[in-house]
């Protein structure tokens, strides 16, 4: 089996000269290569259909062509880059002042916190009530901690700012507003508990 496919696969060449014969029930017919070759170049070969197009050497000669057309290859358009249908939108130069503006208001509100907090500690009036900030509360390390969540706000702030979605755009403002409110509060409050 495998040796029939592999001669069915791969037919080996003929050997040129020899007479092929070939036998059919109700005629045998005998063809031999060896003249035979030379007097079938004289004979004309079939014609192939005629086309349907014209070519442009018979648009030419015919005075079909359109003025400004000139007949022969046309260089292929350059690939230009795909528009995007749909843009992301972006932040106008107000909303940057404003974000800006929001950004420092945050940190400087955290700081006062951070001080305040300190102030309160170190004097014996109160201790930290957040759980996180309460390792950093005896030590300098209080000012960079407490900018951590400002630093948070002014990212979902920025990201809110340029979404896809509108209600979400309408509100980037909120989550630094926020941040400032509660850390100014806790900064007051704190200031208030030293005499």
């Amino acid at each position: 089996m495998l040796l029939a496919t592999i001669l069915l696969l791969c037919p080996f060449p003929q050997i040129e000269g020899t007479a092929k014969t070939v036998t059919i029930a109700s005629a045998a017919v005998s063809v031999s290569t060896n003249d035979s070759a030379a007097d079938s170049l004289s004979q004309p070969l079939p014609s192939a259909p005629e086309p349907k197009v014209k070519t442009d050497a018979e648009v030419a000669a015919a005075d079909m062509m359109e003025p400004g057309y000139t007949p022969g290859p046309q260089p292929a358009k350059p690939i230009s880059g795909v528009k995007m249908s749909i843009s992301r939108p972006s932040e106008t130069p107000s909303e940057r002042r404003l974000w800006y503006a929001l950004s420092i208001t945050g940190s400087s509100a955290a700081a006062f916190d951070a001080w305040s907090t300190r102030r309160a500690i170190s004097e014996g009036y109160g201790t930290e009530a957040n759980p996180l900030l309460r390792p950093f509360s005896h030590s300098g390390a209080m000012y960079a901690a407490t900018q951590v969540s400002p630093l948070v706000m002014d990212f979902i702030g920025k990201r809110m700012m340029v979404s896809e979605h509108g209600w979400i755009r309408s509100m980037w403002w909120l989550p630094q507003s926020a941040g400032s409110g509660v850390s100014l509060f806790a900064g007051v409050h704190n200031t208030r508990l030293v005499p």
